[in-house]
């Protein structure tokens, strides 16, 4: 295993220190391993809450800062937060006006964040709502998920809710908008190479040199099926004629393509697959309104890629084209 890193044990303290002194415009809890912007709580404004397993990022903590998330908690890697982490990021984002917990559908994050919930209601009186992603169409139960898991969509969600929050929109309102994002939201992933956990020291799983893990797992989970390596105009039509079959992309104002990196994927190879990805979707009557590539919810040093697909219209687009203003993502500040 070749890391940057210290102690194995160490690595999620090490990193969010390293975040705190990256961006002071952030605040870190160090107890309770929850990114918080400095800012918070914005009075009679809905906060919203994410986290998850760590070893996504820049996803949840780099994507804290107006125009997004209030507050991000951490776990262990690929290991959901416990609730008095959730609490912790939800009291400390609650401005009056309710919260919002963007919740990625993995059955420990899913129980965790409703056990929080329960708790800063009884406590604090706090009204919360959970929306759950649950945009993968890979598979429908996985070794962490019942029903679909939760990937790319979320951060769509965490973007797009994100915005409507800022505008000083009700709990009720920013929820039924990241439920439709989720609902509008496809996506489909590929591994070329396998991760490896920190503290484990050796790929999670194996995949010979010559193969590549269709409909793979943020956490490196199964997916559809093993198939020989291929060309990027093949893995692109590997990737998205499963999420044009699962919902009619066709009509509307066109669709947000967002083509994510697993981790060790370059850029180059990025850009590469949303050039054949656009060729697809063109062939198939579809425009391309808005688009993101990059790294945003990675699986440590796994090497691939995925395709998300957000059907738009005028309020989703005028709401991704918004402010934002975090480590992983800013634009029109």
């Amino acid at each position: 295993m070749k890391k940057l890193i210290n102690d194995p044990a160490d690595v999620i303290v090490d990193a969010l220190h390293g975040l705190a002194a990256a961006h002071p415009e952030l605040r870190v809890d160090f107890e309770n391993r929850v990114v918080v912007r400095s800012d918070a709580p914005v009075q009679g404004k809905v906060g919203l809450v994410s986290g998850g397993g760590s070893g996504h990022e820049p996803l949840h903590a780099g994507f804290v800062g107006p125009g997004m998330l209030d507050a991000a908690c951490a776990g262990e890697v690929f290991t959901s937060p416990v609730p008095d982490q959730m609490v912790a990021a939800t009291e400390a984002v609650d401005g009056g006006a309710g919260v919002l917990h963007i919740v990625k559908n993995y059955t420990g994050d899913v129980m965790n964040f409703e056990l929080a919930a329960e708790m800063v209601a009884a406590d604090k009186g706090t009204e919360v709502i959970a929306v759950v992603v649950d945009d993968d169409v890979a598979v429908q139960d996985s070794l962490y998920t019942a029903g679909r898991r939760g990937v790319g969509a979320t951060v769509l969600v965490e973007k797009i809710a994100g915005a409507a929050a800022a505008e000083g929109r009700p709990l009720t309102d920013v929820a039924e908008v990241a439920r439709k994002v989720n609902a509008y939201a496809r996506s489909m992933g590929l591994a070329l190479t396998s991760c490896t956990v920190p503290a484990a020291g050796h790929p999670t799983f194996d995949l010979p040199d010559d193969q590549m893990e269709v409909g793979i797992g943020i956490h490196g989970e199964p997916g559809r099926r093993r198939v020989p390596v291929a060309p990027a105009n093949e893995i692109a039509e590997m990737l998205v004629s499963p999420i044009l079959t699962d919902l009619d992309f066709t009509g509307g104002d066109g669709v947000i393509a967002f083509v994510n990196g697993m981790g060790a994927t370059p850029l180059i190879e990025l850009y590469v697959m949303f050039n054949e990805v656009t060729q697809l979707l063109s062939k198939n009557g579809i425009t391309v309104a808005r688009s993101l590539v990059g790294p945003y919810i990675t699986s440590l040093d796994m090497a691939g890629c995925s395709v998300t697909l957000l059907k738009a219209d005028d309020e989703l687009l005028r709401l991704w084209d918004a402010p934002v203003n975090t480590p992983a993502l800013r634009r029109g500040v």
